[in-house]
Formats: C-alpha cells, sequence, structure tokens
C-alpha cells in the first residue's frame, strides 16, 4: 500500500459523520466544537505579560467510529507558516469515561514529543481538562463561552500557593471554509 493510499484509509476510519446513538449523550458537551475553528493566539510570561502572538486554527471531528472527539490544532496556522516559522501540531483524543462521569483527554505534541493526559469536566457553557501529571503546578485548559461561531481556550497553571499563571489564549472563531 503507498504512503497516499495508508493515509486516505487511516482518515477514513478515524474520522466519523456523527457520534454512534449511544454516545451522542457522552459526546455532547464538544458537539459546539465539531468542526474548523480560525484562531488569535496569545502566550504569556510568569507575569501576565503577552510575549507573542499568532493566528492558528483547530479542527474537531467525532472519531473512532463515534465513539470519541479527536482534534488537531496548528499554531502558527498553516497560512501563517511562511511569516510566523514553524510551530506546533498537536493531535487531542476525548473519550467519555462512564465510571468516572468524565472524559479522558490525551494530547500529543510531536515537536517537543509531548504527551498529556487530563481528566475533563463540563460546567456552564465550559468544559475544564486537569492534566493528570504530576508537577509543580496543577495544569488545567479550558473551554469557555461556547457558541455555534466561537469559544475562548486558556492554558493555566495553579502553583502550590493556589496562584493562577495563565501560559496562553486562544479566542476561536468558526472558520469559513
Amino acid at each position: 500500500m503507498t504512503g497516499v493510499k495508508a493515509a486516505t484509509v487511516l482518515a477514513g476510519l478515524m474520522v466519523s459523520e456523527q457520534p454512534r446513538p449511544e454516545f451522542e449523550q457522552a459526546l455532547s458537551p464538544f458537539a459546539p466544537l465539531i468542526g474548523s475553528w480560525d484562531l488569535d493566539v496569545s502566550w504569556y510570561d510568569d507575569d501576565g505579560q503577552v510575549v507573542r502572538e499568532t493566528k492558528g486554527e483547530w479542527h474537531f471531528a467525532y472519531a473512532l467510529d463515534g465513539r470519541a472527539v479527536a482534534d488537531i490544532w496548528i499554531t502558527p496556522s498553516r497560512a501563517r507558516r511562511e511569516v510566523d516559522g514553524d510551530g506546533e501540531w498537536g493531535l487531542s483524543i476525548r473519550l467519555y469515561d462512564p465510571e468516572l462521569n468524565a472524559f479522558r483527554s490525551t494530547w500529543m505534541g510531536p515537536k517537543y514529543a509531548l504527551v498529556m493526559t487530563f481528566v475533563g469536566h463540563t460546567g456552564d457553557n465550559s468544559i475544564t481538562l486537569e492534566a493528570n501529571e504530576p508537577k509543580s503546578a496543577k495544569t488545567r485548559w479550558m473551554f469557555t463561552d461556547l457558541s455555534p461561531t466561537g469559544f475562548n481556550w486558556r492554558n493555566e497553571d495553579e502553583d502550590a500557593d493556589g496562584n493562577i499563571i495563565v501560559r496562553q489564549r486562544f479566542v476561536g472563531r468558526r472558520a469559513q471554509l
């Protein structure tokens, strides 16, 4: 099998048009995110000052026979690579764990060989994913203000004293493909 044919087969097996009926309710918190998004991306230093900004993109789909949600974010966006340089592509697989009554999420960033696992819970118009890895700070990724046309996302750390340090913010707008 050629690389192109293998990629086509893998893509067809990976992505699903809809959730399986028995997973529809469980995956419903991510339903507003299904599709493609343009991003305004900001990185912050420890003092909360913006140190870098660029454009990005984020793509969400049902996956694995409609049993999960997968997403790929790219920063800088493919359109900005010539201006902003090479960045990172990240892949997440999110699935519902009925025993936890929560989502399990694994993010992989190949540029730096990073893998992070999270447990996620939903709130009022929000999804909060808390990292499982023990480190000096608790890491949270939060989707807020979810709507059909946009959302906000932030990556924050909470130190041992309870201080919140925002590391990244994304403002997402539904992409016009």
